[in-house]
């Protein structure tokens, strides 16, 4: 046997796909396309060398210093937007291979999804979403898709990481009514099954680890969590299975138990779904017009409960809510130094001012940094008097 027949190519990974997959998967030689046409990879399929492109930006690595709830100064063992995504894309992968359909391509759906995020989570958008007022305004969804579209600097051949189109339309989700540098990619009614996976792993990571990350910060108690149902089933199930062992451990085991709960009744309420009136392409389930990848009732509400407590005790907690002033307070204070005094800013932004406009241009520097840039940024204007 020559060495060569020993190598599995692209053209094998796509047969294997057209073979092991369901009929309402995207197959990755069915591809629309990128923005700038690119030769094949020889052993990488397209969807998967969308997910490598992702890892191996600049935008990717500086998750890790980018906050999910807590600022990252809060504790080394809170999870910022780095570990959220990877714990997310593990959710991916396994709902993508229990219902057959394109593993790539939700995996890189979910390891894009925060690449637009700002600093500060949710604080810095909204900042950043009221200073843009008048100028476009500001959205992660909007700007993942500049991030990977035309802020990231790797090829010679274009800007951007000239993604395919649905890894794009998965990254954009719901549309936009606002201007983009390149042609979006085509939304239909329905977004992919695979986008929609995305989806639901992002909700179900980030709900299960900030549950974790309240009650290791001490601003959940487990007396507040028995008014939660779905904790408290949880919880007692892990106590019937596991008996007496340090807290520590039952806690990491109901989260455990949590996410697995959601991932099984996701993953068999889908199927069941599926098998009922089941699309012979996915084609069809862009034509549908609904979401098919769903809990069941019974789960959905429980889930949906645990969400209102986390809103009500942890997100509107508050030390949550000075961290949220103090984020505002930074990226206000950036913003507006920043159109005052533009020469504050490197020469790369101020370049970008007569194409982009100076608002956006600066919206970009800010949304890309990391929180301790950021905050160390706002120290070295302060200190040197140049904030208002």
């Amino acid at each position: 046997m020559s060495s060569r027949s020993t190598l599995r190519t692209r053209q094998d990974a796509e047969r294997e796909e057209r073979e092991r997959l369901a009929p309402w998967a995207r197959k990755s030689a069915d591809s629309m396309g990128r923005i700038v046409t690119e030769t094949e990879h020889p052993y990488r399929t397209a969807f998967a060398r969308d997910r490598d492109r992702i890892v191996h930006s600049q935008a990717f690595r500086r998750l890790e210093y980018k906050t999910q709830v807590f600022v990252y100064h809060e504790g080394d063992h809170h999870r910022t937007r780095l570990t959220h995504t990877l714990e997310g894309s593990q959710i991916a992968r396994t709902l993508a291979r229990v219902l057959r359909v394109n593993e790539n391509l939700a995996e890189a759906v979910v390891l894009a999804h925060d690449l637009g995020h700002t600093p500060f989570g949710h604080a810095g958008e909204h900042a950043l979403n009221r200073l843009m007022e008048g100028d476009g305004g500001f959205d992660h969804n909007r700007q993942t898709l500049r991030t990977v579209d035309l802020l990231e600097h790797r090829y010679p051949g274009f800007n951007g990481l000239n993604l395919t189109a649905e890894t794009r339309a998965g990254i954009l989700k719901h549309g936009c009514d606002w201007e983009h540098p390149v042609a979006l990619p085509p939304l239909a009614a329905s977004p992919t099954l695979e986008a929609q996976l995305a989806d639901a792993s992002d909700e179900i990571a980030y709900t299960n680890h900030d549950l974790d990350d309240g009650l290791r910060s001490g601003l959940l108690t487990l007396e507040q969590l028995e008014r939660v149902p779905l904790w408290r089933r949880a919880r007692r199930d892990v106590e019937k299975r596991v008996g007496a062992a340090p807290e520590r451990v039952l806690r990491a085991q109901t989260i455990r138990a949590l996410i697995d709960w959601l991932v099984t009744d996701l993953s068999e309420t889908t199927a069941a779904s599926l098998e009922r009136d089941p699309p012979d392409s996915p084609e069809a389930v862009s034509a549908r017009g609904e979401h098919l990848v769903q809990f069941s009732e019974e789960v959905r509400d429980l889930k949906d409960d645990l969400k209102k407590f986390l809103y009500e005790e942890l997100y509107q907690h508050p030390r949550v809510a000075k961290m949220t002033r103090d984020a505002e307070r930074v990226l206000t204070d950036l913003y507006r130094t920043y159109r005052d005094t533009p020469r504050q800013l490197p020469p790369q932004v101020l370049a970008r001012f007569d194409e982009e406009g100076e608002a956006r241009a600066i919206a970009d520097y800010i949304a890309g940094m990391t929180d301790r840039f950021a905050l160390a940024e706002h120290r070295k204007l302060r200190d040197s008097n140049e904030l208002l």
